[in-house]
């Protein structure tokens, strides 16, 4: 369903809670596509809007200053007529009042409500009984990060706890700048949620060969605290083992944040639930970005996707919604994640997949793993190989049949392949 386009004239008011890329490209989108009303970014944090992604790489490195972060300039916004209030931490939305209350006392009048709330770090249990420690940090915010990084000297012990992206990439900067690192996960191998086991064991190698110390199926057990109990001095694993450190990172997942929606009576289920024109169960508030959940017409199950391509893209259906326009097919999902010299980009998701074909050499750094059901190619991870990415693209986007023993084979074009394949 698309809601009518604004009248010349019209004021409805859009507010929109939540100013990280979903938020911002909602707000921008919508203007460029004809709302004509005042529209209002609401951000909790004081700064401008800024990326998050290279929060765990460049910035962390100390390569990117935050300036170069921001999502648009503050001329931007005043251009396109987009108000931002920061420091706006939004307690209560009234849906029969059409407002939400903002902590400093505001009330804000809607007309359109859009949720683009995202997520907040997933916290380890066992940190609740050291809630004062001074070097156990949760990497989400730029705050977070000046913290971590005032920390980051030559030799200091780091332990991180988690193997996923954030990990790895933290891990990854830390060895660049000579700290000595460790990194503890739960699961038998690193990544294990979003890759092959083959994809597993090449990360493993390639921290490893840069010296980080990996330790799969660690269970956190306790942390060893300081005299006065203000820092963490090791984390002991259920085996008995002790790793020493001077800082801990935390790294584990994101919980998507729902608390202001369910509150306000809006369906929430692990993500709040909007349908494929980002509409949630009350026809004037929309829902964007990590903390959705959908029906994927692609994989033909629900979904809540952890991606900036998401929230961009679910921003931009926002804006047709609420614009008047048509809503465009859902898009296959990717992500990236970039350690040392390495470019990881990902399409489409695995879970699901019959066999794995490996196409190039994982020993020089340069290869493609495509996560194979039945004829069907459901995903594919990528290390250095830009063009085969994009070509993945189409190959998953399109349900396209390629014959896997083809595929394996190095010297023949990727795009060969697609120019003859059949739809699955």
């Amino acid at each position: 369903m698309s809601m009518a386009p604004p009248e010349n004239g019209d004021q409805r008011h859009l507010v929109i809670v939540g100013a990280g890329c979903a938020g911002v490209e909602l707000a921008f989108s919508a203007r460029s596509g004809g709302w004509i009303g005042p529209i209002t970014l609401l951000g909790d944090e004081g700064l401008q809007p800024y990326h998050r992604p290279p929060l765990s790489k460049g910035y962390l490195a100390g390569e990117a200053v935050l300036e170069t972060l921001h999502l648009k300039t503050k001329e931007a916004y005043a251009k396109a007529r987009i108000g931002y209030l920061g420091s706006a931490r939004v307690l209560a939305v009234d849906r029969p009042g059409r407002a939400v209350h903002i902590a400093d006392g505001t009330r804000l009048g809607y007309d359109k409500l859009a949720f683009a709330t995202g997520g907040r770090a997933r916290r380890l249990p066992c940190c609740n009984d050291v809630p004062h420690a001074t070097n156990v940090f949760y990497l989400r915010t730029i705050a977070d990060v000046d913290q971590i990084r005032a920390m980051f000297t030559q030799g200091k012990r780091l332990a991180i706890i988690g193997g996923g992206y954030v990990g790895l990439e933290v891990a990854a900067v830390a060895r660049k700048m000579g700290l000595d690192v460790t990194v503890m996960e739960a699961a038998p191998r690193v990544l294990a949620r979003v890759t092959a086991p083959e994809i597993s064991a090449f990360y493993e190698r390639v921290h490893r060969d840069a010296g980080v110390r990996l330790l799969t199926g660690f269970q956190v057990g306790d942390f060893v605290l300081s005299g006065d109990k203000s820092r963490v001095e090791g984390i002991e694993g259920g085996d008995g083992l002790c790793i020493d450190c001077d800082l801990v990172i935390v790294g584990i997942g994101l919980t998507p944040e729902t608390d202001l929606a369910a509150a306000a009576g809006i369906s929430v289920d692990d993500g709040i639930l909007v349908r494929e024109d980002m509409l949630t169960s009350d026809e004037d508030v929309l829902a964007i970005g990590d903390c959705t959940r959908f029906e994927s017409k692609l994989y033909g199950r629900s979904l809540r996707l952890e991606s900036v391509p998401n929230a961009l893209e679910q921003a931009r259906q926002a804006a047709a919604t609420l614009c008047g326009k048509p809503t465009r097919p859902e898009s296959v999902p990717w992500f990236w994640s970039d350690q040392y010299d390495l470019q990881l980009k990902m399409v489409g998701l695995s879970q699901g997949y019959d066999r794995v074909v490996m196409r190039g050499s994982a020993s020089e750094n340069s290869f493609s793993a495509f996560y194979v059901q039945g004829e069907r190619v459901l995903a594919v991870d990528t290390v250095n190989r830009p063009l085969e990415f994009m070509l993945s693209k189409k190959l998953v986007g399109e349900r396209l049949r390629v014959d896997w023993e083809c595929l394996a084979d190095d010297g023949v074009p990727l795009k060969t392949l697609l120019s003859t394949a059949a739809v699955a």
